[in-house]
């Protein structure tokens, strides 16, 4: 009799812990409870076999947690635990437990080709984590992927948007970010030595369940034909990361636009990282650039919170124009995600160094905030709606931008060459407002070098797939500018940057014309070289704007 219930009690974990798994989880990962041991294994076909003794698994769900070495982490640095984390985060989902770190462990993670599902809290601790890059599978692997378990799903009955529409005609189980693309617009056809074809026209917005838009993240373009269109539903409860010492190996493959993305992705709305760093060893005189060791996409309400996180050595190649570029690096990507901040985060090799890529970029967002951070830079190279940098300083490549809506920067420290870079490579396009408050220009990090505060390239000849702007209005209230260390031939900063040295009179034709500032309004702007601040070197590209000083 006792032999037949254990055996109906192990069955019937097996019937339980099987279709827990088939509905959670993505990864190749069966789980029983048939034996008395715990154990992970993988199979040739990939499948990573995972039992849990009934005795452990009584254990786990009554402390509530789980940790690698219950599951078989040896965390002495050499051995390569990424099966026992994966295995631990799968179980950690099933039965809804948090996982911890293991204190004083270093887990070394290698080259297989597996990624850790996170989907409870996880608290990394003090624990290490060695990512070696050097031989890897695949390098789009990730190592955690923060994911939901709520099902992304097609709303029917969709065929067009306009710009800043306020309700859709969608009922919804909850509030969704719906993603749309119209594959037969392209917009960000790109310039210069990386140029492209464009990218299909997308946004990303959320709607409540009534159908109603949040206009904090508006709808940015008119979509006459929709080809695609997705609901994700948002996590109503936030999953907190804390934690961890990470440390990537850098690989050492051939320079060229093979992006490694071996880190923490982050796929769930209403996600809180704070205390993790990411530091990086083994950079030599070539290597493959990164797409981001924290990577946001396809979500909201994303934190990341008193984190120290490191910028890439820089490695040339040759781009799509058949010239010599350098090639974007980061350790930072945001794509296609909404609300996303971090705060009190720095970046621990030198923001000045130019050897270093920029820390961060980011592709089709909104609303993003840098609060109380020492980076490198911030970017947004295929449009931000909507950004705020303030308590911040940032580094040698400082602000790069395009996009729409309010760009505000107050109480900051810029060290780029101007205040604010609008991006040449996609059209220097901010439709929009510029609000400055309470900063310090530090041209080109104290170089030598004519000061400008808003630069950017606009030939005029070259189709974006959409029409380019300057900011509507432009507001700098108590500017401080240290031109202290400035060429000998030097009249003084400007405001505007020579956009178009062939602008020189009315003969000059725009193919694609530019829509230029209206208005721009100083307060308290001052200079360490005593000269007074000018409109622009091109004075007649400038010749309407009207500057009033407060």
């Amino acid at each position: 009799m006792k032999r037949i219930f254990l055996f109906l009690f192990s069955l019937s974990c097996l019937i339980m812990m099987a279709q827990g798994q088939n509905k959670s989880q993505p990864e190749n990962v069966v789980i029983t409870s048939t034996e008395n041991e715990t154990w992970v294994r993988s199979t040739e076909n990939g499948e990573l076999l995972v039992n849990v003794s009934p005795n452990d698994l009584r254990k786990f769900k009554s402390g509530g947690v789980v940790r690698y070495s219950d599951f078989g982490a040896k965390g002495d640095g050499k051995t390569d635990d990424l099966e026992a984390i994966v295995a631990t985060h799968a179980v950690a989902n099933q039965q809804n437990l948090k996982v911890k770190g293991d204190e004083g462990f270093t887990y070394y993670i290698g080259g297989k080709s597996r990624t850790a599902i996170v989907r409870t809290d996880t608290d990394f601790g003090t624990a290490a984590f060695v990512i070696d890059d050097t031989n890897v599978q695949s390098r789009n692997s990730q190592i955690f992927l923060v994911s939901s378990s709520l099902q992304p799903f097609k709303p029917e009955g969709i065929t067009s948007l306009k710009r800043n529409q306020e309700k859709i005609n969608i009922t919804l189980p909850g509030s969704c970010l719906v993603t749309v693309t119209n594959s037969n617009v392209k917009r960000y056809i790109r310039f210069g030595a990386n140029q492209n074809n464009g990218a299909s026209q997308t946004d990303i917005f959320m709607v409540n369940k009534e159908g109603k838009v949040d206009m904090n993240a508006p709808i940015i373009w008119d979509f006459d034909q929709i080809t695609d269109i997705t609901a994700l539903p948002i996590d109503e409860t936030i999953l907190t990361i804390t934690g961890g010492r990470f440390t990537t190996i850098a690989n050492n493959a051939e320079s060229k636009y093979t992006y490694y993305s071996r880190g923490l992705a982050i796929r769930r709305s209403n996600v809180l990282v704070t205390g993790l760093e990411h530091r990086i060893t083994g950079e030599g005189d070539h290597g493959a650039p990164y797409g981001g060791f924290i990577t946001v996409g396809d979500c909201s309400y994303v934190k990341v919170r008193n984190s120290l996180l490191t910028g890439h050595k820089m490695y040339n190649t040759i781009g799509s124009a058949g010239v010599k570029v350098s090639m974007g690096t980061y350790d930072i990507s945001l794509n296609r995600a909404l609300n996303v901040s971090f705060v009190n985060c720095k970046q621990l090799n030198d923001i000045h160094d130019s050897r270093y890529w920029g820390i961060m970029g980011s592709n089709f967002c909104k609303n993003l905030l840098l609060d109380g951070c020492t980076f490198s830079r911030f970017d947004a190279h295929m449009g931000v709606a909507n950004a705020t940098i303030r308590n911040s300083t940032l580094g040698h490549q400082g602000i790069n931008a395009i996009g729409s809506g309010t760009f505000t920067v107050e109480n900051s420290t810029i060290n780029g060459r101007s205040l604010v870079n609008l991006r040449s490579d996609y059209g220097s396009t901010w439709q929009g407002e510029l609000i400055i408050r309470n900063c310090v220009l530090v041209p080109g990090g104290g170089r030598p070098t004519s000061a400008s505060l808003i630069s950017g390239s606009y030939s005029g000849q070259h189709n974006f797939g959409y029409t380019c702007y300057m900011p509507e209005r432009i507001t700098i209230e108590n500017l401080k500018i240290d031109d202290s260390k400035h060429p000998e031939e030097y009249n003084g900063p400007a405001i505007f940057g020579n956009f178009n040295s062939k602008m020189t009179d009315a003969s000059f034709v725009e193919l694609f014309p530019y829509v230029k500032t209206k208005e721009v309004i100083l307060k308290n702007v001052t200079t360490t070289s005593g000269k007074p601040l000018r409109v622009s070197d091109n004075q007649f590209m400038f010749k309407d704007v009207k500057v009033t000083a407060k």
